[in-house]
């Protein structure tokens, strides 16, 4: 298997002079249909874009054609715009990983990283070894630092166990505590990761972490990796984490307060291009947002660091730009306790 060694620029902190005040995500796109929401991304000024996963929809073992498939969202003008005007981060699921539902089994994995690689992070700074593409990066000054973690969920994870199908697929939550999710020494990583100084910190991940297994790809099909990830936050003291993800064609809020050091949300935008088919979402006892959208839409996140406290509000915006649903969250929700 071929050993990546990337250090990519942007995977070092950046201290900008001017802190974050909006970051944009969202996730699902079909680069062969029209991508008409790219159009309204643009017009809210994003500062940093987030791509949360099937960036494209590969879904193949033929590395030419995988190729082939990114080109064609590459050759997209308001797409090109978007990478000229604002920072741009990535991480992969499964569509852009290669195959449906696709963990650590995948042999063409090591193939499918460097076609990211090259159409992500093109003119780094080789210098680093690591498998998988998570990536972090620190932008702001000291005091507004903004730290954005992306995981990757697919590189190191081991089997699902799999039952009778329920509205949301196949898979169900699993006993074994030997199956990961991250690998040791993307684990390892992330811990040094949340040690370093950061006020807020955005942790995406392809597929949601706080929502209840109901069938789909989703942390809690790997319960004892969840809890280590929220045990992590805990022991780092790392404050101010607000997980992000994508995957479901719909969005919605979610949020944990059991077994967490403080309350842990999880904002879930998806998809740019792609309508659900069903329209119908999978139960999620944490689900917080007063509905789930399921047409396309992507998420703001507008930081509010003025005044003597600092907040987030967290919205998700339709193809008009119109929002459907908001959060805010005063950061100081997002601090571990003295007693942790």
């Amino acid at each position: 298997m071929r050993i990546f060694t990337i250090l990519f620029l942007l995977c070092q902190p950046l201290f900008a002079e001017e802190p974050l005040s909006k970051i944009l995500f969202g996730s699902c796109i079909k680069q062969e249909k029209p991508i008409p929401i790219l159009e309204t991304i643009l017009s809210h000024d994003p500062e940093v874009f987030l791509f949360l996963g099937d960036n494209v929809y590969a879904d193949t073992d033929d590395i030419t054609e995988m190729r082939e498939k990114y080109a064609k969202l590459g050759g997209v003008p308001k797409f090109q715009k978007l990478r000229e005007v604002s920072e741009v981060m990535a991480v992969w699921d499964d569509h852009d990983y290669g195959r449906n539902d696709a963990g650590a089994e995948y042999p063409k994995r090591a193939e499918a990283q460097e076609v990211f690689l090259d159409f992500w992070r093109e003119g780094g700074d080789p210098s680093d070894l690591h498998e998988g593409v998570y990536d972090s990066r620190i932008l702001g000054p000291v005091g507004k630092r903004v730290q954005i973690i992306l995981l990757d969920a697919r590189y190191f994870r081991g089997p699902l166990k799999t039952g009778e199908r329920r509205v949301g697929g196949k898979y169900y939550p699993t006993e074994d505590t030997s199956i990961p999710m991250l690998g040791e020494e993307q684990w390892q990583w992330l811990e040094k990761e949340l040690k370093k100084p950061a006020e807020i910190r955005l942790i995406g991940s392809g597929i949601q972490i706080v929502p209840e297994p109901s069938g789909q790809e989703t942390w809690s099909n790997l319960p004892h990796e969840r809890q280590r990830l929220f045990d992590l936050v805990a022991k780092t003291k790392a404050e101010g984490v607000i997980f992000l993800s994508g995957d479901r064609h719909w969005s919605e809020f979610s949020k944990v307060t059991e077994n967490a050091p403080y309350p842990l949300y999880d904002f879930t935008s998806s998809s740019l291009n792609q309508i659900h088919p069903r329209g119908t979402p999978t139960d999620n006892r944490f689900r917080v947002s007063e509905s789930t959208y399921h047409k396309e839409n992507f998420g703001e996140i507008e930081i509010d660091w003025s005044g003597e406290e600092t907040s987030l509000t967290v919205s998700i915006r339709d193809l008009e730009g119109m929002v459907k649903f908001a959060e805010r969250v005063p950061l100081a929700e997002l601090k571990v306790s003295s007693e942790e």
